[in-house]
């Protein structure tokens, strides 16, 4: 057993045909096989774009593999998620006979590289060449293969129609319940309280978007403030239903309750009756500026952070329970206080600002407490702008995300 291995030769000795791209679709590395069967040099293909070395075939008017390849790094760049395409016809020009096109077949799959902070950084392709396969001669053989040809062709045609009609009806749904979200959601023109700011960010590329929410809400003629978060777990139209009924009911609990946990425990009693609420979490947090107290209560929830004046950062977490319908009755929701000066800073955040793939999450905690430190002195709109940009991973996140600010 040797005591380093060699990756480099180990990637040049793989059996398949595989490249390297970077986010950029810029080739970064190919081994032998893929030169091999694309007829390329070394020198040909690195450094260069992918649809710069392989362009579509200019003579064939309905060639869509460049743009079937292209739609496939994309989600995978959008997901982290490997996808897998249906053959693919992409002709590549002649290495023999410059202008002229060789009909290709392939059956490609792409698949992610994440860095250390869990952001897609690299894309692996590879393609295995199925062209003899399509295109067998001679005898019945070659008829056998006429046969296996027109199947194969029609039927990964048939899965390629099906994904994109899926993926079709996908970002419809998407909309739709963006829009419904955007509609239940108070704009932040109809918040009252100066010195807030709130922010929402649909996921990327996912369908996992909707569940998120926040609420602001003026308690005894204005001199107390209620702010809240939650997360809803499911997606689409079913998890923007469900948010606007938990956003609802706590809004309307927060008004009559006498803390925050006694209006978490109302609304856990009716997330037990609502479908689709099942491990749905929330944190309330009720403001009184003229004792300058923090009173609150999480369930199952990030904890709030409070930004001191100084900069100094403290999480809010030593009120914390299971999420709204994993309470066993008659037990009640603990909450705690805390008190704050003039130009303190409240956040509630929900877990896409924090969360990455393959990453602890006392790491996103840590990202968003620096970040918070940094711009602690920033005025609330881009002091949220700022946290967004520094703790959201570059290409988007693979859950929404809702974050409140408040200068108190």
């Amino acid at each position: 057993m040797p005591d380093a291995i060699d990756y480099k030769a180990v990637f040049q000795a793989l059996p398949g045909a595989v490249s390297i791209l970077t986010p950029e679709l810029l080739f970064a590395d190919a081994n032998r096989e893929f030169l091999r069967g694309a007829g390329r040099t070394r020198e040909q293909v690195v450094g260069r774009h992918l649809f710069e070395v392989f362009p579509d075939n200019p003579n064939d008017p309905s060639a869509n593999g460049q743009r079937n390849l292209a739609a496939s790094l994309h989600r995978v760049l959008a997901t982290g998620e490997r996808d897998a395409m249906a053959l693919q016809r992409y002709d590549l020009e002649s290495t023999e006979r410059p202008g002229e096109w060789d009909e290709r077949y392939w059956s490609p799959v792409n698949a992610p590289v994440f860095g250390p902070d869990g952001e897609v950084v690299l894309l692996v392709h590879r393609v295995e060449e199925v062209t003899e396969l399509i295109r067998a001669r001679g005898g019945n053989a070659g008829s056998r293969g006429r046969v296996l040809e027109a199947e194969l062709y029609s039927r990964a045609r048939e899965l390629q129609a099906l994904n994109e009609r899926l993926r079709d009806a996908h970002a419809r749904e998407r909309e739709v319940a963006l829009a419904l979200q955007e509609a239940m959601l108070p704009a932040p023109r109809q918040i009252q309280h100066q010195g807030t700011a709130v922010r929402y960010r649909p996921a990327v590329g996912a369908l996992n978007v909707c569940g998120d929410w926040y609420d602001l809400v003026d308690l005894v003629g204005g001199r107390r403030l209620g702010v809240s978060v939650g997360d809803v777990v499911g997606h689409g139209l079913e998890a923007a239903g469900v948010m606007g009924q938990l956003r609802s009911a706590l809004s309307a609990a927060s008004r009559v309750a006498a803390g925050p946990a006694q209006a978490l425990d109302v609304l856990g009693r009716y997330a037990g009756v609502v479908n689709g609420a099942e491990s749905a979490t929330a944190v309330t947090t009720f403001v009184d500026f003229d004792t300058r107290t923090i009173t609150y209560s999480s369930a199952g929830h990030p904890p709030p952070v409070l930004v001191h004046d100084g900069g100094r950062v403290e999480f809010l977490d030593r009120a914390t329970d299971p999420p709204l319908d994993a309470r066993p009755d008659p037990v009640p929701r603990v909450q705690a206080a805390t008190t704050y000066t003039e130009g303190a800073t409240l956040v509630l955040y929900t877990d896409g600002l924090i969360e990455r793939r393959r990453e602890d999450i006392d790491t996103g905690l840590g990202r968003l407490a620096e970040s918070l430190r940094r711009h602690h002195g920033d005025p609330p709109d881009r002091l949220a702008d700022a946290v967004l940009l520094e703790c959201l991973p570059r290409g988007g996140a693979t859950d929404d995300t809702a974050l409140v600010i408040v200068r108190l």
